[in-house]
């Protein structure tokens, strides 16, 4: 897929997408179901009330929930899509034992997520070769990471306006 994004995009992309909070929700509804109204703070108690609206609003900005009349928070088509990334970045990286080999799981996809960044942008399309990560990994594990990159390509590439909202109207 040649799908690539200026290096504001691509930052843009995995700063939202690697949000804690926007991690939790979304495996957290995707894992048990939708959110009952008025049930958000007591299914993710380990997030402060400024991080649960904040991941509300952007999930829902970006098309990723919506809300549902006596259901909750509920998760869109692409929400779904992003959950199923979210967990092949996470498989990935506990393949890998990276970025250790016990670690949280919103640290995995963060971890991935940033070692993707670099192969999104319209520069690194233009470079032949593999990923490059500040710590070698094997081989192997380099062919893993070019595969779970092109899931995020293909899912950014649905998801435009992942890439492409204005942080500022987001935020």
């Amino acid at each position: 897929m040649s799908t690539s994004f200026t290096p504001a995009e691509a930052r843009h992309a995995v700063e939202l997408l690697s949000s804690r909070s926007l991690i939790r929700l979304v495996t957290e509804i995707d894992d048990n179901g939708a959110i009952p109204p008025r049930r958000l703070a007591g299914t993710l108690p380990d997030l402060t009330t400024h991080q649960l609206r904040s991941a509300s609003d952007t999930a829902r900005a970006h098309g990723l929930v919506r809300v549902v009349p006596g259901a909750g928070l509920q998760l869109t088509d692409s929400g779904m899509e992003l959950a199923d990334l979210y967990d092949a970045l996470a498989r990935w990286s506990r393949r890998h034992s990276l970025p250790a080999a016990v670690c949280e799981f919103s640290s995995r996809i963060r971890h991935v997520l940033g070692l993707l960044t670099p192969s999104l942008t319209t520069e690194s399309a233009d470079r032949p070769g593999p990923l490059r990560t500040v710590r070698p990994i094997s081989v192997e594990a380099e062919v893993d990471l070019a595969r779970v990159g092109t899931l995020l390509i293909q899912w950014l590439a649905g998801n435009l306006q992942v890439a492409r909202a204005d942080p500022e109207r987001v935020a």
